[in-house]
Protein backbone atom coordinates (compact mmCIF):
# COMPACT_ATOMS: atom_id res chain seq x y z
CA UNK A 1 0.00 0.00 0.00
CA UNK A 2 1.29 3.47 -0.89
CA UNK A 3 0.72 6.29 1.57
CA UNK A 4 0.10 9.72 0.05
CA UNK A 5 1.01 12.73 2.18
CA UNK A 6 -0.45 16.21 1.63
CA UNK A 7 1.79 18.74 -0.12
CA UNK A 8 2.15 20.81 3.07
CA UNK A 9 3.52 17.77 4.94
CA UNK A 10 5.93 16.98 2.11
CA UNK A 11 7.16 20.58 2.03
CA UNK A 12 7.69 20.68 5.79
CA UNK A 13 9.58 17.37 5.70
CA UNK A 14 11.78 18.60 2.86
CA UNK A 15 12.58 21.77 4.83
CA UNK A 16 13.46 19.73 7.92
CA UNK A 17 15.66 17.40 5.85
CA UNK A 18 17.51 20.33 4.27
CA UNK A 19 18.06 21.94 7.68
CA UNK A 20 19.37 18.69 9.21
CA UNK A 21 21.69 18.08 6.26
CA UNK A 22 23.22 21.54 6.61
CA UNK A 23 23.35 21.41 10.41
CA UNK A 24 25.05 18.02 10.71
CA UNK A 25 27.62 18.83 8.03
CA UNK A 26 28.75 21.87 10.03
CA UNK A 27 31.57 22.01 12.56
CA UNK A 28 30.40 22.13 15.28
CA UNK A 29 27.14 20.41 14.42
CA UNK A 30 23.97 22.38 15.16
CA UNK A 31 20.19 22.09 14.80
CA UNK A 32 17.58 24.77 15.36
CA UNK A 33 15.40 24.79 18.47
CA UNK A 34 12.39 25.61 16.26
CA UNK A 35 12.21 21.89 15.47
CA UNK A 36 11.68 21.01 19.16
CA UNK A 37 8.00 21.77 18.77
CA UNK A 38 6.33 18.80 17.18
CA UNK A 39 3.24 17.63 19.08
CA UNK A 40 5.29 15.60 21.59
CA UNK A 41 7.72 18.48 22.07
CA UNK A 42 4.87 20.91 22.68
CA UNK A 43 3.45 18.59 25.36
CA UNK A 44 6.85 18.31 27.03
CA UNK A 45 7.23 22.07 27.04
CA UNK A 46 3.89 22.40 28.82
CA UNK A 47 5.37 20.14 31.53
CA UNK A 48 8.55 22.25 31.65
CA UNK A 49 6.54 25.39 32.33
CA UNK A 50 5.08 23.76 35.46
CA UNK A 51 8.48 22.69 36.89
CA UNK A 52 9.64 24.31 40.14
CA UNK A 53 12.96 25.31 38.54
CA UNK A 54 11.35 26.97 35.52
CA UNK A 55 10.59 30.48 36.79
CA UNK A 56 9.87 32.38 33.48
CA UNK A 57 6.26 31.22 33.12
CA UNK A 58 5.36 32.05 36.73
CA UNK A 59 7.09 35.44 36.43
CA UNK A 60 5.17 36.37 33.27
CA UNK A 61 1.91 35.20 34.85
CA UNK A 62 2.64 37.49 37.78
CA UNK A 63 3.09 40.44 35.42
CA UNK A 64 -0.23 39.80 33.68
CA UNK A 65 -2.05 39.32 36.97
CA UNK A 66 -0.64 42.54 38.43
CA UNK A 67 -0.68 44.68 35.28
CA UNK A 68 -3.09 42.93 32.89
CA UNK A 69 -5.41 45.91 32.47
CA UNK A 70 -2.50 48.29 31.84
CA UNK A 71 -0.87 45.89 29.35
CA UNK A 72 -4.16 45.46 27.49
CA UNK A 73 -4.64 49.25 27.40
CA UNK A 74 -1.14 49.68 25.96
CA UNK A 75 -1.94 47.20 23.17
CA UNK A 76 -5.32 48.64 22.13
CA UNK A 77 -5.70 51.17 19.31
CA UNK A 78 -5.88 54.69 20.66
CA UNK A 79 -9.40 55.58 19.64
CA UNK A 80 -12.43 54.68 17.56
CA UNK A 81 -14.30 51.47 17.02
CA UNK A 82 -12.02 50.12 14.30
CA UNK A 83 -11.43 46.41 14.70
CA UNK A 84 -7.86 45.25 15.20
CA UNK A 85 -5.95 41.99 15.14
CA UNK A 86 -4.10 40.53 18.10
CA UNK A 87 -1.48 38.26 16.54
CA UNK A 88 0.48 35.93 18.83
CA UNK A 89 3.61 34.21 17.51
CA UNK A 90 4.22 30.84 19.20
CA UNK A 91 0.87 30.78 21.01
CA UNK A 92 1.24 27.31 22.60
CA UNK A 93 -1.58 26.65 25.06
CA UNK A 94 -2.38 30.36 25.42
CA UNK A 95 -2.79 30.16 29.21
CA UNK A 96 -1.06 33.47 29.92
CA UNK A 97 -2.60 35.17 26.91
CA UNK A 98 -6.11 34.41 28.16
CA UNK A 99 -5.54 36.95 30.94
CA UNK A 100 -4.99 39.64 28.31
CA UNK A 101 -7.84 38.37 26.14
CA UNK A 102 -10.26 38.73 29.03
CA UNK A 103 -9.09 42.29 29.64
CA UNK A 104 -9.55 43.16 25.97
CA UNK A 105 -13.00 41.57 25.86
CA UNK A 106 -14.06 43.67 28.86
CA UNK A 107 -13.28 46.77 26.82
CA UNK A 108 -15.86 45.67 24.22
CA UNK A 109 -13.77 47.03 21.34
CA UNK A 110 -13.90 44.59 18.39
CA UNK A 111 -10.78 42.54 17.78
CA UNK A 112 -9.74 39.17 16.38
CA UNK A 113 -7.21 36.92 18.08
CA UNK A 114 -4.88 35.24 15.57
CA UNK A 115 -2.73 32.65 17.40
CA UNK A 116 0.22 31.29 15.42
CA UNK A 117 1.93 28.00 16.26
CA UNK A 118 3.95 25.46 14.30
CA UNK A 119 2.22 22.56 16.13
CA UNK A 120 -1.19 21.59 14.72
CA UNK A 121 -1.90 19.60 17.89
CA UNK A 122 -1.20 22.56 20.15
CA UNK A 123 -3.38 24.78 17.97
CA UNK A 124 -6.30 22.35 18.03
CA UNK A 125 -6.17 22.26 21.82
CA UNK A 126 -5.93 26.05 22.10
CA UNK A 127 -8.88 26.73 19.77
CA UNK A 128 -11.04 24.21 21.61
CA UNK A 129 -10.16 25.77 24.98
CA UNK A 130 -10.89 29.29 23.74
CA UNK A 131 -14.24 28.24 22.31
CA UNK A 132 -15.14 26.73 25.68
CA UNK A 133 -13.73 29.45 27.97
CA UNK A 134 -14.15 32.62 25.87
CA UNK A 135 -17.06 31.93 23.50
CA UNK A 136 -17.39 35.61 22.52
CA UNK A 137 -13.83 35.75 21.22
CA UNK A 138 -13.24 35.82 17.47
CA UNK A 139 -10.36 33.44 16.67
CA UNK A 140 -8.46 33.06 13.39
CA UNK A 141 -5.81 30.37 14.03
CA UNK A 142 -2.69 30.03 11.89
CA UNK A 143 -0.56 26.85 11.83
CA UNK A 144 2.76 28.10 10.49
CA UNK A 145 6.37 28.89 11.34
CA UNK A 146 7.54 32.40 12.19
CA UNK A 147 8.73 33.21 8.67
CA UNK A 148 5.34 32.38 7.16
CA UNK A 149 3.50 34.26 9.90
CA UNK A 150 5.66 37.36 9.38
CA UNK A 151 4.95 37.28 5.65
CA UNK A 152 1.22 37.11 6.40
CA UNK A 153 1.55 39.91 8.94
CA UNK A 154 2.61 42.28 6.17
CA UNK A 155 -0.68 41.68 4.34
CA UNK A 156 -2.98 41.76 7.38
CA UNK A 157 -5.27 44.80 7.09
CA UNK A 158 -6.09 47.29 9.83
CA UNK A 159 -4.39 47.94 13.13
CA UNK A 160 -2.57 45.15 14.89
CA UNK A 161 -0.91 44.22 18.13
CA UNK A 162 1.71 41.47 17.97
CA UNK A 163 2.59 39.26 20.95
CA UNK A 164 5.86 37.36 21.30
CA UNK A 165 5.78 36.08 24.86
CA UNK A 166 7.58 33.58 27.06
CA UNK A 167 11.16 34.82 26.45
CA UNK A 168 11.20 33.21 22.97
CA UNK A 169 13.16 36.23 21.73
CA UNK A 170 16.10 34.83 23.71
CA UNK A 171 16.34 31.83 21.37
CA UNK A 172 17.85 34.01 18.66
CA UNK A 173 21.54 34.83 18.51
CA UNK A 174 22.45 38.55 18.42
CA UNK A 175 22.52 38.90 14.62
CA UNK A 176 19.41 36.79 14.06
CA UNK A 177 17.61 38.61 16.89
CA UNK A 178 18.20 42.02 15.35
CA UNK A 179 17.05 40.76 11.95
CA UNK A 180 13.91 39.25 13.51
CA UNK A 181 13.08 42.46 15.37
CA UNK A 182 13.46 44.42 12.14
CA UNK A 183 11.10 41.97 10.42
CA UNK A 184 8.60 42.50 13.24
CA UNK A 185 8.96 46.26 13.00
CA UNK A 186 8.61 46.44 9.20
CA UNK A 187 4.81 45.87 8.94
CA UNK A 188 3.95 48.01 11.98
CA UNK A 189 2.33 51.40 11.61
CA UNK A 190 2.55 54.17 14.24
CA UNK A 191 -0.63 52.96 16.00
CA UNK A 192 0.42 49.28 16.05
CA UNK A 193 2.04 47.69 19.06
CA UNK A 194 4.45 44.84 19.77
CA UNK A 195 4.65 43.08 23.14
CA UNK A 196 7.75 40.96 23.79
CA UNK A 197 8.65 38.94 26.88
CA UNK A 198 12.28 39.18 28.02
CA UNK A 199 13.92 36.95 30.62
CA UNK A 200 16.17 39.18 32.71
CA UNK A 201 19.67 38.41 34.01
CA UNK A 202 19.78 37.11 37.59
CA UNK A 203 21.51 34.50 39.79
CA UNK A 204 23.39 32.27 37.28
CA UNK A 205 22.56 29.12 39.30
CA UNK A 206 18.83 29.75 39.05
CA UNK A 207 19.09 30.28 35.31
CA UNK A 208 21.06 27.10 34.68
CA UNK A 209 18.70 25.00 36.85
CA UNK A 210 15.74 26.18 34.77
CA UNK A 211 17.28 24.44 31.74
CA UNK A 212 18.45 21.25 33.47
CA UNK A 213 15.72 20.29 35.94
CA UNK A 214 16.01 17.52 38.53
CA UNK A 215 13.14 15.50 37.00
CA UNK A 216 14.78 15.34 33.57
CA UNK A 217 11.88 16.86 31.64
CA UNK A 218 14.13 19.39 29.91
CA UNK A 219 16.45 16.53 28.91
CA UNK A 220 13.48 14.64 27.42
CA UNK A 221 12.47 17.80 25.55
CA UNK A 222 15.93 18.14 24.00
CA UNK A 223 16.21 14.42 23.19
CA UNK A 224 12.77 14.45 21.57
CA UNK A 225 14.39 16.25 18.66
CA UNK A 226 16.26 13.03 17.84
CA UNK A 227 13.04 11.03 18.17
CA UNK A 228 11.45 13.39 15.66
CA UNK A 229 14.33 12.88 13.21
CA UNK A 230 13.99 9.12 13.59
CA UNK A 231 10.27 9.30 12.85
CA UNK A 232 10.15 11.91 10.11
CA UNK A 233 13.47 11.43 8.32
CA UNK A 234 14.13 7.73 8.92
CA UNK A 235 17.17 8.40 11.12
CA UNK A 236 18.48 5.74 13.51
CA UNK A 237 19.63 7.79 16.51
CA UNK A 238 19.93 5.48 19.53
CA UNK A 239 18.77 7.71 22.39
CA UNK A 240 20.47 5.46 24.94
CA UNK A 241 23.79 6.90 23.72
CA UNK A 242 22.86 10.57 23.79
CA UNK A 243 22.75 13.00 26.71
CA UNK A 244 21.34 16.46 27.39
CA UNK A 245 23.79 19.11 28.59
CA UNK A 246 23.40 22.84 29.23
CA UNK A 247 25.57 25.71 30.46
CA UNK A 248 25.12 29.42 31.21
CA UNK A 249 27.58 32.30 30.81
CA UNK A 250 26.94 35.45 32.87
CA UNK A 251 29.38 37.25 30.54
CA UNK A 252 27.04 37.29 27.56
CA UNK A 253 23.77 36.13 29.19
CA UNK A 254 23.58 32.97 27.05
CA UNK A 255 22.21 29.59 28.07
CA UNK A 256 23.39 26.98 25.55
CA UNK A 257 21.87 23.50 25.24
CA UNK A 258 23.50 20.52 23.57
CA UNK A 259 22.93 16.90 22.68
CA UNK A 260 26.09 14.97 23.55
CA UNK A 261 27.15 11.73 21.87
CA UNK A 262 28.06 9.28 24.63
CA UNK A 263 30.28 7.19 22.37
CA UNK A 264 31.79 7.13 18.90
CA UNK A 265 28.91 6.23 16.60
CA UNK A 266 27.40 6.53 13.16
CA UNK A 267 23.87 7.68 12.41
CA UNK A 268 22.20 7.00 9.08
CA UNK A 269 19.41 9.31 7.89
CA UNK A 270 17.34 7.60 5.23
CA UNK A 271 15.73 10.79 3.88
CA UNK A 272 19.21 12.16 3.15
CA UNK A 273 20.73 8.86 2.05
CA UNK A 274 23.67 9.87 4.22
CA UNK A 275 25.54 8.58 7.27
CA UNK A 276 27.03 10.96 9.83
CA UNK A 277 30.00 10.18 12.09
CA UNK A 278 30.00 11.33 15.71
CA UNK A 279 33.08 11.17 17.93
CA UNK A 280 32.71 10.26 21.58
CA UNK A 281 31.46 13.37 23.46
CA UNK A 282 30.89 15.34 20.28
CA UNK A 283 27.95 17.72 20.58
CA UNK A 284 25.02 18.98 18.54
CA UNK A 285 24.22 22.55 19.59
CA UNK A 286 20.42 22.74 19.78
CA UNK A 287 19.44 25.94 21.57
CA UNK A 288 20.48 29.35 22.83
CA UNK A 289 18.43 31.20 25.43
CA UNK A 290 19.74 34.70 26.08
CA UNK A 291 18.97 36.76 29.19
CA UNK A 292 18.83 40.54 29.10
CA UNK A 293 18.99 43.79 31.06
CA UNK A 294 16.49 46.63 30.58
CA UNK A 295 19.14 48.96 29.08
CA UNK A 296 20.06 46.23 26.57
CA UNK A 297 16.40 45.92 25.57
CA UNK A 298 16.13 49.66 24.88
CA UNK A 299 19.32 49.59 22.80
CA UNK A 300 18.15 46.57 20.77
CA UNK A 301 14.78 48.17 20.13
CA UNK A 302 16.34 51.40 18.87
CA UNK A 303 18.68 49.50 16.54
CA UNK A 304 15.68 47.65 15.06
CA UNK A 305 13.67 50.82 14.46
CA UNK A 306 11.49 50.43 17.54
CA UNK A 307 10.95 52.44 20.70
CA UNK A 308 9.94 51.31 24.19
CA UNK A 309 6.40 52.51 24.99
CA UNK A 310 6.16 50.87 28.40
CA UNK A 311 7.94 48.11 30.34
CA UNK A 312 6.18 45.93 32.90
CA UNK A 313 8.65 44.16 35.20
CA UNK A 314 7.92 41.29 37.57
CA UNK A 315 8.27 42.25 41.25
CA UNK A 316 11.47 40.26 41.80
CA UNK A 317 13.09 41.53 38.61
CA UNK A 318 13.08 38.09 36.98
CA UNK A 319 11.19 39.01 33.83
CA UNK A 320 9.84 41.96 31.83
CA UNK A 321 7.08 42.33 29.24
CA UNK A 322 7.94 45.30 27.05
CA UNK A 323 5.50 47.16 24.79
CA UNK A 324 7.21 48.51 21.67
CA UNK A 325 6.15 50.67 18.73
CA UNK A 326 7.69 51.58 15.41
CA UNK A 327 9.40 54.95 15.15
CA UNK A 328 7.15 57.40 13.30
CA UNK A 329 8.37 58.15 9.80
Amino acid sequence: MTTTFPASFQTATAELAAHVAAGLRRTPKALSSMYFYDDAGSRLFQQIMALPEYYPTRAEFAIFRAHGAAVAAALRPDAGAEAFSLVELGAGDGVKTKLLLRELLRNERPFTYAPVDISAGAMTGLVAALKRELPALRVAPVVADYATALAQLRTRPGRKAVLFLGSNIGNFGPVERLDFLRQLAAPLGPADRLLIGFDLQKDPRRIRAAYDDAQGVTAAFNLNLLTRLNRELGANFDLAHWQHYTDYSPLNGAVRSFLVSGRAQQVHIEALAETFDFAAWEVIHTENSYKFTLPQISEMAAEAGLRVVEAFAEANGDFADVVLAAHAG
